[in-house]
Order: structure tokens, then C-alpha cells, then sequence
């Protein structure tokens, strides 16, 4: 069973969440209405999989006996000065969101509840990656400096990613 302080830690955590996706829906359609379809297509799978992770949280509130209580999600940025900005965005974000992370870990710790440690070990792990990948865009831009061959060969490969549903959340 969850604490209170837990339980409260971890709602916060499901808005962070969302706020997360509804900031990379606003990323993909700035993307978008600037022609850079590749790189909207990238945030619209990001805002995807941030989703996922929401639901990871809630889903693990339900099962450890907890009620997830869904809070207002701010409105996100809208407007960028260009792709390298919104990468820049996205690694800060990201670092951001590694800081929840780590902060939920050092209240179960605290908290000394040891399911939900195992729980934050994927998200730690996710994290990992989420800052590696918003970095090496941001390298690649700052590599090209934004010249139209480069960034067009950037915009191609961004374009290829798909999102995968987890296998525990389909169900399968």
C-alpha cells in the first residue's frame, strides 16, 4: 500500500506526465507549420510514448492500491525560434522530468517502499535514453548549424521513427 506522501508524489507525477505529451503535441505542430515534418513526426511519437508513461503511473497507483486523481495540466509553449531551440527545449525538459524521477526515488527510499523503487527503476532507466536521444539532436543540429541539405537529412531520419505500444499496455 502506498503512503500518502507516495501516493500524492506519484499523482503529480501522472499530470507531469501528460504535461509531458501535451508539450510535444505543441512541439509536432510548430514542427509542422514550419515544414519540418520529420521532426513533428518525432515529437508526436515522443508525445506518444510520454502518454504511455503516464499511464505506466496510473496503472501502477490502481494496482498498489491507490487512487490516481487526474490534476488540470498547465498549457505548453507554443512557439519556438526553430528546430535547434526545440531540441535545445526537449534535453531540458528531459533533464527536468530525470529530476522527478530521481526525486520519487528518494522518497521511496525514504518512504521505504521497495515496490515502488522497483517500479521507478524502468523510469530511471527510460530516462537514460530520453536525454541521450534529445541530445544527439541537439548535436546533429548544432553539426549541420542549421544549413537546408543538413537539416533536411536530419528532418528524413526523424521522420522514420514510429511509436511501438508496449506490450503491457496492449494487453498482449
Amino acid at each position: 500500500m502506498l503512503s500518502d506522501k507516495m501516493l500524492e508524489a506519484l499523482n503529480k507525477q501522472v499530470n507531469a506526465e501528460m504535461y509531458s505529451a501535451y508539450l510535444y503535441f505543441s512541439m509536432s505542430s510548430y514542427l509542422a507549420s514550419v515544414s519540418l515534418n520529420g521532426f513533428a513526426n518525432w515529437a508526436r511519437v515522443q508525445a506518444q510514448e510520454e502518454m504511455t508513461h503516464a499511464m505506466r503511473f496510473y496503472n501502477y497507483i490502481n494496482e498498489t492500491g491507490g487512487r490516481a486523481t487526474m490534476l488540470a495540466i498547465d498549457a505548453p509553449q507554443a512557439e519556438w525560434d526553430g528546430p535547434l531551440a526545440v531540441a535545445e527545449d526537449v534535453l531540458e525538459h528531459e533533464k527536468k522530468v530525470t529530476s522527478l524521477i530521481n526525486d520519487l526515488m528518494t522518497l521511496a527510499i525514504k518512504e521505504q517502499d521497495y515496490a515502488t523503487q522497483a517500479e521507478l527503476q524502468w523510469f530511471i532507466s527510460e530516462q537514460v535514453e530520453e536525454e541521450a536521444s534529445a541530445d544527439e539532436i541537439v548535436q546533429k543540429l548544432k553539426l549541420v548549424e542549421n544549413t537546408a541539405g543538413g537539416l533536411f537529412m536530419i528532418d528524413r531520419e526523424l521522420g522514420q521513427r514510429t511509436f511501438t505500444m508496449p506490450v503491457w499496455l496492449s494487453g498482449e
